[in-house]
């Protein structure tokens, strides 16, 4: 059983959780952080009410990684950014996300996979595999 060590609003640190200094949470969404999970410096988590952030157990996030699960529909060329849309993002246990990676809504990184630092994860990332890249591309399956 998960153990909460800190829950204020919407946020949810579990017990060994580790929010290394310069990060920030902005917004009033969901963010469940698991237990024993590392999140670097620089860390930025763009909560929305809409979707979720859900980040598992034993997860080690690199310096100046982003959670931003929003974003906007194309629209016309008087204004491209239409109204907004927001989806949830969900990280599995044991997973390792390199440093300037961003995470876009939508996404599902499966248990014990591993994002390379500078990626840009626009889809679902499977278990135990490795991805890198702009956009985020299997680059092999980890054992």
């Amino acid at each position: 059983m998960r153990r909460i060590l800190l829950r204020l609003g919407g946020i949810r640190i579990s017990s060994g959780a580790s929010f290394c200094g310069h990060g920030w949470i902005y917004g009033r969404g969901i963010v469940e952080i698991g237990a024993d999970t590392w999140l670097s410096p620089g860390v930025l988590i763009y909560s929305h009410l809409d979707a979720p952030i859900l980040i598992g157990d034993r997860c080690d996030i690199g310096p100046g990684v982003e959670f931003i699960p929003g974003g906007h529909v194309i629209c016309s060329s008087s204004r491209r950014a239409g109204h907004g849309t927001a989806m949830r993002i969900k990280v599995g246990s044991g997973s390792w996300i390199g440093a300037g990676s961003r995470i876009l809504g939508g996404v599902s990184i499966g248990t014990g996979a591993v994002v390379a630092a500078g990626s840009v994860v626009i889809a679902d990332v499977p278990p135990d595999t490795l991805v890198a890249g702009v956009p985020a591309r299997l680059k092999r399956q980890l054992s």
